[in-house]
């Protein structure tokens, strides 16, 4: 576990030579010790360095942190950030991860803050903005997890379960004493070894080196393995160093067990010197691998790639699982549980609560992924990660958390609610004017109209109810005075957050019947004759509304505006690639997007309805059919991928 302790007297005197090009020979030194991973050499160099450049302050917190000790990064980070010359959008991400692991929750927000607003395109910072409101759920333990800290954990690093057949495979830096102990820069340790240890009411037994065939003299581990324990895929260093960051050089090995003993290790295909892979987990079957590399190509940091076995037994060229995973920091420890279709993986480049977060990602019924975090108590301020789980939701994590027994830990962990893939519906009770309606009592109900929830908002009038993904909604407002509220919501898509105000109107008596409003030539049904509101567009399978869209909305809400008892139904549509089932989906997507932008805007939301149609109206006969040779363009198909507005009637309201 990383041991937080009152930072040494000797730092506060440090001062930051931000003029200086040259470095001092005693900072120099230290720049050495760094680059090798001699973190605690690095300190003391650094810290008898009269007049630290930027550079070296920035290694000096890096180097804090690299030996688990944040508080004292944290002291050095607040001093460089302070100066204007020399800091690095870097150093306010660094800052804040510090904070974040310190508990300073608060603090670490309004460094990121910084960092968002001087690099809003980095996924890290995009997910910070999409995310940061739910800590306070994040931090709650609601009853999720069933976790025990196992008693066989050493003050060593224990951590990296994978399943055996019914035995439990980790990495581990307890070594037998020997006369020679080869030891690692980073931490003073021996090199990691792999064990093997039985499960007995739950606990892991009688640890010993699992193979003493495949021990190498650097670090080995972590491992997966086949179901029927025949092949496995395992971590080790290479005992050479090409890389010019001398970043230590990870890669997988294969091993196969043959005539009872396992064969000679055989390097993975792309395996290379220029960087590491490693991470491995494999699939049941042994025919594909998940693995965590930071491989040319990748969004930065370490990602996370698959990669399958063809017919000729070869592993496919691996595949980044794209920006949804995966994201400027580093994600690790990937690990798939089949029979639920679940990736459970560990990131620092994800919102989360302090240095690796466990996160948990699923493909839905549209094969979109989702990602959420784990949360409390299965995540905390420290490092949470390598999760393993069987089709019963058991498992294993690693963790180097306050109260355990070392450096890392293991903990078993039990999901008594399952994969609890939710997503957090939010909005706020107004009136017809977007006035908040505080204290008004919200219901959360299924498509079948079952009560999910309920919550009396405060005098903020705002609302969160957590629910299932890939659910219709509905969502009722009362509160004496008004008219009981209503609107509906979805939880379909890859967003985590899904936005949902009620209106309530004041009670009032609606008199259905068509009005005169001066000069105005009007139509049987009410409807002011000469005004037409155009079709808008959306972009292949999105449903977001784009500016040219919004020019459009805005001259419908202008109009709304100036006649306040119109009414108005909207239809969507889609073009016809994906399922039926899909496009009606993205459909009601687009007519809620569309409906929900102008309600905004307009006095009586209620004015407003719409509904998806899918595939219905299909443009220039665009067809998908798989006996007919596609001839449409892009620009072609653009048109039927719509919503379409119709001016209904403007009946008149007179209040009580």
């Amino acid at each position: 576990m990383k041991k937080i302790i009152i930072p040494i007297i000797v730092l506060i005197s440090i001062s930051i030579n931000t003029k200086a090009q040259e470095k001092s020979r005693k900072e120099k030194r230290g720049d050495k010790y760094a680059f090798s991973y001699s973190y605690n050499d690095a300190i003391d160099a650094y810290t008898h360095t009269k007049n630290l450049t930027v550079d070296g302050q920035r290694k000096l917190a890096q180097s804090y942190r690299a030996v688990g000790k944040n508080v004292e990064s944290e002291v050095v980070y607040s001093k460089l950030i302070t100066n204007s010359q020399g800091v690095l959008p870097e150093d306010y991400y660094n800052y804040a991860m510090i904070l974040r692991s310190n508990g300073k929750y608060e603090e670490s927000n309004k460094e990121m803050d910084k960092f968002y607003e001087l690099k809003p395109t980095d996924l890290r910072a995009k997910d910070y903005e999409a995310n940061k409101g739910k800590l306070n759920d994040l931090v709650k333990d609601d009853g999720k997890y069933k976790l025990l800290d196992l008693d066989f954990n050493t003050d060593d690093q224990d951590f990296g379960t994978c399943f055996y057949k019914d035995k439990i495979v980790f990495s581990s830096t307890r070594a037998t004493p020997k006369w020679i102990k080869r030891t690692y820069n980073l931490n003073g340790k021996p090199f990691l070894k792999m064990y093997v240890s039985d499960v007995k009411n739950g606990q892991l037994e009688k640890p010993h080196i699992f193979d003493k065939s495949l021990d190498s003299k650097m670090h080995d581990g972590p491992a997966s393995f086949s179901k029927d324990g025949t092949f496995m895929a395992f971590t080790r260093n290479i005992k050479h160093d090409k890389r010019k960051d001398k970043v230590i050089d990870l890669q997988i090995c294969f091993s196969n067990f043959k005539d009872g003993k396992w064969s000679k290790p055989e390097p993975f295909t792309y395996n290379n010197d220029a960087y590491s892979v490693g991470d491995p987990c494999l699939s049941a079957d042994g025919n594909t691998m998940y693995f965590a590399s930071d491989m040319p190509g990748g969004f930065g940091g370490v990602d996370i790639y698959k990669t399958t076995k063809d017919a000729k037994g070869i592993w496919t060229t691996p595949v980044n699982l794209g920006n949804k995973i995966n994201t400027e920091g580093d994600e690790l420890f990937p690990f798939y549980e089949e029979s639920s279709k679940t990736l459970f993986f560990a990131s620092d480049g994800h919102f989360g609560l302090g240095g690796l977060d466990i996160f948990i990602s699923k493909k839905n019924s549209l094969g979109i992924d989702s990602v959420y975090n784990a949360g409390a108590p299965l995540n905390t301020q420290y490092d949470d990660f390598a999760m393993i789980v069987d089709d019963k939701m058991k498992g294993y994590f690693s963790s180097n958390r306050v109260g355990g027994k070392g450096d890392d830990d293991i903990y078993s962990v039990q999901f008594l609610k399952g994969v609890d893939l939710r997503k957090m519906i939010v909005g706020t009770a107004k009136d017809e004017t977007g006035n908040p309606v505080a204290k008004t009592f919200m219901t959360l109900l299924d498509d079948k109209g079952n009560t999910i929830d309920t919550v009396t908002t405060e005098n903020d009038a705002t609302y969160r109810f957590l629910a299932d993904a890939d659910q219709n909604y509905k969502l009722i407002g009362k509160k004496a005075a008004y008219m009981d509220g209503d609107t509906i919501a979805n939880t379909f898509g890859t967003d985590s957050l899904v936005k949902a105000d009620v209106i309530l109107l004041a009670k009032e008596e609606v008199i259905d019947k068509t009005i005169k409003e001066g000069p105005q030539e009007r139509t049987d049904l009410g409807k002011i004759k000469g005004v037409k509101f155009s079709t808008i567009y959306f972009d292949f399978d999105k449903y977001n509304i784009r500016p040219d869209a919004e020019t459009e909305l805005n001259k419908i809400v202008k109009v709304l505006n100036q006649y306040p008892n119109m009414t108005v139904e909207l239809k969507s549509y889609t073009d016809c690639r994906g399922t039926e089932a899909y496009n009606k989906e993205l459909s009601d997507e687009r007519a809620n997007a569309s409906e929900n932008y102008i309600k905004e805007r307009i006095t009586n939301p209620k004015r407003i309805s719409g509904k998806g149609y899918g595939e219905a109206k299909l443009v220039n006969a665009c067809s998908c059919d798989v006996n007919v040779v596609p001839s449409c363009s892009d620009d072609e198909r653009q048109k039927s991928r719509c919503t379409e507005f119709t001016i209904v009637s403007s009946p008149v309201v007179l209040k009580k």
